[in-house]
């Protein structure tokens, strides 16, 4: 393949933000060019197999990580076309209204530099290109916007069980939003409720890239370079303010592309490391001239909660992601004492084998225990995961590590804390999931340990350089034509599940680039 050296636009990574900022970009009319770090990916690719899922995973460089609370960069992030929405459940929740002014209202976190009315039609235009299939009106703690365009999944034998435990509590549930086919939509079938969901679905109802923004940025032109990774931009040499070139490395060899608009949208570890890469003799890296680049590194702590149950629940059948919603205690940021909004995924299907499996927490079933122990598993087990809200902390952070991977560019590395509250938030509520179970009919319960799932911040948005990095556009405050795009822009966490908002914020920037640019 000849080596292409200019594009009108270039954006770092194929991942959910990019490709849809691609798709819309090219449909305007631009050529836009991908660099992606990772091979190239089809649905045909993708397997129903958790073993064979893994390798959708991180496969770059190494990630160094540190602190008490540790992103989990290798399972949280991907590789190659779709990047990590090509492993993500599927759960499209929007951002609360609160949750955009935590700082405002709550003094902790920082506040974004747009309000959700400003998402909300692009939250509503996003779900009918994807397909979305939930309850709009069960699901009470919504903020406003257009039903959803398909029903919600069935209420599969699990998620009846675990329902008793909260009709007892007098606590509300809803159909979990899912970017799920459960009709037929833009093309793309209907779910088969086989619980693969983490493994990348290969027959397109899941709503991943690779069946959604893929075909429509190929349609329009797209030219993907595979296998490229960015190393860092490079500047105008007369004026430092304008980015010029993206250099890249391509079967061990470094090349320059250049462009008049650059986007970078590599995830949150890896836009950070591609910034703070490209600095000068004279200048800063870009957005850092406050030193606020790669700062207010956010996860989500996380955990499962299980029971087995005497009735069958057969916790195989449905999807990764849950299938009932409870938000009762989202808008209570300050909740016993602790600090952040939390909500409950309940009854996620499960394997055996399920990375998040079945035996999670318990090191006491092994040896001739185990093969009772799963069997009766496999039928009553029931299962519930609690999604918190992490607090923006400026010592959270990605910086370079001195040391260099195998083509001598420096590592990321990122240290992350969960701070008292939010353990305290995640403790109690966790605790409270296991009395949910047994008010259900549990016998037994147990819960597995804390865990980071998704990564947020690093490039966050704000008002100005002195606490953040890009304007309210995505622009990098001192550069005329640099943007940043994906969850890396948040500047709170919310205790939703990102995808949607990231992908809603990639369709206002589409707007915005087309409009300005």
């Amino acid at each position: 393949m000849k080596t292409i050296e200019h594009s009108e636009v270039i954006i770092i990574g194929a991942g959910a933000a990019g490709l849809l900022l691609a798709a819309r970009l090219a449909e305007s009319g631009k050529q836009v060019t991908i660099l992606e770090a990772g091979p190239k990916r089809s649905l045909q690719d993708l397997t129903s197999s958790q073993i064979l899922a893994r390798r959708l995973k991180w496969s770059g460089p190494e990630v160094l990580e540190t602190g008490n609370h540790p992103i989990g960069h290798a399972f949280n992030s991907g590789s190659g076309t779709g990047g990590s929405s090509l492993h993500h459940y599927g759960v499209w929740l929007r951002l609360h209204e609160n949750d955009f002014s935590v700082k405002t209202d709550y003094n902790q976190s920082l506040d974004w530099p747009l309000s959700y009315n400003d998402l909300m039609p692009h939250y509503d235009r996003v779900q009918e290109e994807v397909g979305l299939s939930g309850d709009a009106k069960a699901e009470k703690w919504r903020p406003p916007g257009s039903p959803y365009p398909m029903p919600p999944i069935p209420l599969f034998q699990q998620a009846q069980v675990i329902k008793k435990g909260f009709d007892k509590r007098k606590m509300d549930l809803s159909p979990i939003p899912l970017a799920i086919n459960t009709l037929v939509h833009n093309g793309r079938p209907s779910c088969m409720y086989d619980g693969w969901c983490d493994a990348g679905c290969p027959s397109g109802a899941l709503g991943n890239p690779l069946a959604v923004w893929l075909p429509r940025a190929i349609k329009s032109g797209v030219n993907i370079l595979h296998d490229s990774r960015a190393i860092r931009i490079l500047r105008d040499t007369n004026n430092s303010e304008r980015a010029t070139a993206v250099e890249y490395l391509k079967n061990g060899k470094k090349h320059v592309l250049h462009s008049n608009l650059i986007v970078v949208a590599a995830f949150s570890v890896q836009s950070s490391r591609i910034l703070l890469s490209s600095f000068t003799d004279n200048d800063p890296a870009p957005g850092n001239r406050q030193d606020q680049l790669g700062r207010y590194l956010t996860t989500h702590p996380a955990g499962s909660v299980y029971g087995l149950f005497e009735e069958e629940t057969h916790p195989y059948q449905g999807v990764n992601g849950g299938i009932l919603l409870n938000q009762d205690f989202y808008e209570e940021k300050n909740y016993q004492g602790a600090f952040g909004s939390s909500q409950w995924l309940i009854a996620n299907a499960l394997k055996p084998n399920d990375l998040l499996g079945y035996g999670t927490g318990r090191p006491d079933i092994y040896g001739a225990n185990l093969k009772p122990w799963l069997e009766k598993a496999a039928k009553h087990l029931g299962t519930m995961t609690l999604v918190a809200e992490d607090i923006s902390l400026a010592n959270n952070r990605v910086t370079l590590s001195k040391r260099k991977d195998s083509d001598g560019v420096p590592l990321a590395h990122t240290h992350h804390d969960c701070t008292d509250q939010s353990r305290q938030l995640w403790s109690r509520r966790m605790n409270e999931g296991q009395e949910i179970l047994r008010d259900a009919g549990a016998y037994e319960t147990w819960q597995g340990p804390m865990a980071a799932v998704h990564i947020m911040g690093g490039t966050v948005m704000g008002t100005n350089d002195k606490n953040s990095v890009t304007d309210n556009t995505g622009r990098v405050h001192d550069m005329e034509n640099l943007y940043v795009s994906g969850p890396s822009l948040f500047p709170s966490s919310g205790a939703v599940n990102p995808t949607f908002t990231l992908s809603a914020l990639a369709s206002l920037q589409a707007d915005n680039l087309i409009s300005d640019h």
